[in-house]
């Protein structure tokens, strides 16, 4: 009798939780909006600032995180941002990359465009890698220049003193308005670059995530030192590539005893298309395995249980006061990156 992969739901499941993700991104974003709108016009404000928008700060959540080791002080300005940070790391470290795969609405959306350019331009095409493989190692390598520029600049360069002084500063507290007024008032060379970015990723699977993001980068040195990875056992493969095919970073899943790779996502689209039973599994071979499932629900409870910590003690909401919002927000246009 025919094996029938039980894992065969686990893409549709990942594509439900980005997409709720994304929805739920979506209306922080119009809150936010109606809050900063409402902080500008003088009057009362009664919309509420959803601290979930400082998920779009990496940055000043990476001063945040080195200030905070090196001193014990908590960020006060945006904690949720320093929180979404080290849930991250965590969630990388004992799950893979699953805030990229089931979290990240930019993700969700770099995964919306791949589809649609497999359902168009790359429709009824077999190979199984779009690019070669000179090309893809060249590209994925660029994510990791802009982390090292990150991270020289951050963690080399900037000392407890320097840090404290960026966050009390007025950039730092219209930073969020900084990113909404990035998109509502778009200039034309913002416009373009972004539509560019929207035809490379129909055109290159998940170019932004593969190539450019150094949030992703960050992640994936965390997730290559996870425990957990996809292994391939040798014997029982039989090189039908349905992995490779799958996998939304090309990962040449059917030539590897085992994904230990930092551009892996852990999203285990490989696993539920494996036509032969125990070939691909999770850590261990055979029985002794993972469930694939077990991947998305410790990366995803990570997060959450760091979201609820976080509420709990009292490191989620922003204690600036609103006056002082107010006048940043009104500086905002005019800031330049200190």
């Amino acid at each position: 009798m025919k094996w029938r992969n039980p894992y065969t739901l686990l893409p549709t499941a990942r594509a439900v939780v980005q997409g709720a993700y994304v929805a739920f991104f979506l209306l922080v974003g119009y809150e936010f909006h109606v809050f900063y709108r409402q902080v500008l016009s003088g009057g009362p404000v009664t919309a509420h600032r959803p601290p979930a928008v400082e998920g779009f700060l990496p940055i000043s959540a990476l001063m945040s995180l080195k200030y905070w080791l090196l001193t014990g002080n908590y960020d006060e300005i945006h904690p949720a941002g320093l929180a979404i940070l080290v849930a991250a790391l965590v969630s990388a470290f004992l799950a893979r990359k699953v805030l990229c795969s089931w979290v990240c609405p930019v993700g969700g959306i770099s995964r919306a465009l791949s589809w649609a350019g497999k359902k168009t331009l790359w429709k009824g095409r077999k190979k199984e890698v779009l690019l070669p493989l000179w090309a893809d190692q060249a590209l994925s390598s660029l994510k990791y220049f802009l982390l090292a520029f990150f991270l020289w600049a951050v963690a080399v360069r900037m000392d407890p003193m320097a840090i404290l002084k960026f966050q009390r500063g007025t950039y730092n507290y219209a930073a969020d308005a900084k990113m909404l007024l990035f998109f509502t008032e778009m200039g034309a060379s913002t416009a373009v670059t972004l539509a560019v970015l929207v035809l490379l990723s129909v055109v290159v699977k998940n170019f932004w995530c593969r190539c450019l993001c150094p949030y992703g980068a960050l992640l994936g040195l965390f997730s290559w030192m996870s425990p957990q990875r996809v292994v391939r056992d040798g014997d029982a493969c039989i090189d039908c590539r349905a992995c490779t095919r799958g996998c939304p970073v090309e990962i040449r899943v059917h030539e590897k005893p085992s994904v230990w790779t930092p551009e892996c996502t852990g999203c285990m689209t490989c696993v539920s298309t494996c036509p032969v039973e125990n070939c691909l599994t999770v850590t261990r071979k055979g029985k002794a395995s993972w469930s694939p499932w077990l991947i998305p629900l410790v990366g995803l409870g990570t997060i959450f249980l760091f979201w609820g910590v976080a509420r709990v003690t009292g490191h989620w909401q922003s204690y600036v006061p609103l006056d002082q919002l107010a006048e940043a927000y009104r500086k905002a246009r005019e800031l330049a990156h200190p």
